[in-house]
């Protein structure tokens, strides 16, 4: 079984677009160590990487096809705080999003464990992330990376109420130009389909905040949704989802042209 799985469309593009947390095959033996409410990984960011699905749209997509649940790609693979003094999982979660414990009692994984699970499953991901980058900067002269979630609209554990549809993290500005960010912005602003905002609970994780570089024109995103604007359940898109994939693609459109306005 392949760790990720790279789409690209049309020959090349500086856009890459990453979706870390839609993926559901587990690690061999996983399966009977995990609580049985664990198995199906509800915390999934579910078919998100088919919202990004741009068939006449130039990029390259690296999904990852192993769940969250294995290790977390959006983690910094030392461990350590994303967002201090808030509640998070870790790059190896033992709870879920509901707070509840993912394993039976004595199966969680151990420090061993754990690091083979970042050599086998975290590692090869963000190597080739990192190519991905390194290729689109070489021949473009720059690169968009995109990070693309979902999230239920309520989980009391991370935030309080209903979560906004759009979260857009840029690490505080300081992961892309300011030139990308008011793009973004001024795409929301002009639309009256979604709520959003931005660098608010989310700001961006671990692949916003370390591959972002604008001075080395790297420019990482992160967009973060609510499930409830393109999916109608765990396994179908609904409706809603073309529109939001037009509403990207179109904004996309937007942010690449920006580097050739400069030249």
């Amino acid at each position: 079984m392949s760790i990720f799985t790279v789409t690209t469309v049309a020959d090349a593009s500086p856009l890459v677009i990453s979706v870390p947390h839609d993926g559901t095959h587990m690690a061999p033996g996983m399966v009977a160590r995990l609580q049985p409410y664990a198995v199906a990984c509800p915390d999934r960011d579910h078919l998100i990487a088919e919202v990004f699905d741009f068939a006449d749209l130039p990029h390259v997509r690296i999904k990852a096809e192993f769940s969250r649940y294995v290790v977390d790609l959006n983690r910094p693979a030392e461990g350590g705080a994303l967002y201090p003094g808030q509640s998070e999982t870790g790059v190896c979660p033992l709870s879920g999003f509901d707070n509840r414990p993912l394993y039976r009692p004595g199966q969680e994984p151990d420090k061993d464990e754990i690091k083979q699970r970042i050599e086998r499953y975290w590692q090869p991901y963000h190597d080739e992330l990192a190519r991905l980058i390194d290729q689109a900067k070489d021949r473009f002269g720059f690169c968009v990376l995109i990070d693309g979630h979902s999230i239920d609209d309520v989980v009391p554990r991370f935030f309080e109420g209903t979560l906004p549809n759009i979260n857009v993290g840029t690490f505080g500005g300081q992961s892309c130009a300011d030139r990308y960010q008011n793009v973004i912005t001024d795409a929301l602003q002009h639309q009256d389909r979604y709520s959003w905002v931005i660098n608010d609970r989310f700001k961006g994780g671990y692949i916003t905040r370390h591959y972002g570089q604008p001075g080395n024109n790297i420019h990482a995103i992160q967009l973060e949704h609510a499930k409830s604007i393109y999916a109608c359940d765990l396994r179908n898109l609904s409706p809603a989802a073309k529109t939001l994939t037009k509403f990207w693609k179109n904004t996309f459109k937007r942010l690449l042209s920006l580097e050739k306005k400069r030249a």
